[in-house]
């Protein structure tokens, strides 16, 4: 048997966005969302998904908006406008091999989303993981605030080729939105046939649509938009239904 988990991240991110992936779950496939709680839309992404039957995840968000936790408890993350760093500052810092996060202030903020979380969400995370920054510090604060808490941890990767863990699961995680040329539909058939027996994988999708916040903090946005289509597909959909030892999941089955 093989198991594929289509993850959509960024509730939260833009109105356009919550509408996107609300779009994706009830119409579409979509069982798994990343909430951002920091944001100021997370409140109404939620409210539209949230008697949907799909696990609900941290989406752990520290490269847009404003933090959770007091300011002055974690400057490093900050710039000096008072909002996170961007994920261009995250990129720039790693390929000089610089980890500018602070641990402890990162467990601090993480501790923070999380109780916006639960506030929002009215219900502990089924998943618990950050939008993608390329900070060691960071990613280690993340899984050591979920264990500590008993929740399921999604460990990160940049590399589709390499499994990395779920809770007690090895998962592949596939994201293809930002390479030339992206169509997702082509994008998933080509993650399942290239699928092996027994294995999981995690497909992360970013579906949404576009409003002036996202086209002037984003640069994947056209994508987004590829990507809710694809996932309301029939055809897609009857698809995936029709082959053999094929079974979609979503993380409260991990």
């Amino acid at each position: 048997m093989r198991q594929l988990l289509i993850r959509a991240d960024d509730i939260g991110y833009s109105y356009a966005v919550n509408v996107g992936i609300a779009r994706s779950v009830t119409e579409g496939l979509v069982r798994s969302v990343g909430v951002m709680p920091n944001m100021p839309e997370a409140p109404r992404g939620v409210s539209w998904i949230r008697d949907a039957d799909i696990a609900i995840g941290q989406h752990t968000n520290v490269c847009l908006g404003r933090p959770c936790a007091d300011p002055a408890l974690a400057p490093s993350l900050l710039a000096g406008d008072g909002t996170f760093k961007s994920s261009r500052a995250y990129r720039s810092a790693f390929a000089e091999g610089v980890d500018f996060v602070d641990y402890d202030e990162a467990v601090i903020e993480i501790e923070a989303q999380l109780a916006r979380f639960l506030e929002i969400v009215g219900r502990e995370p089924d998943y618990f993981e950050a939008h993608a920054v390329m900070s060691e510090n960071l990613n280690r604060a993340v899984g050591d605030v979920a264990r500590e808490h008993g929740y399921r941890f999604q460990a990160a990767s940049f590399d589709p080729t390499v499994a990395v863990r779920c809770g007690s699961t090895p998962v592949r995680m596939v994201m293809r939105s930002m390479q030339p040329g992206y169509d997702p539909k082509v994008a998933i058939k080509e993650t399942v046939r290239d699928m092996v027996d027994g294995e999981t994988v995690v497909f992360v999708c970013h579906p949404g649509y576009l409003d002036q916040f996202i086209l002037q903090t984003s640069s994947l946005t056209e994508d987004r938009t590829k990507e809710v289509d694809a996932l309301i597909d029939p055809e897609l959909r009857a698809w995936l239904a029709a082959q053999d030892g094929l079974r979609l999941v979503d993380y409260r089955d991990l």
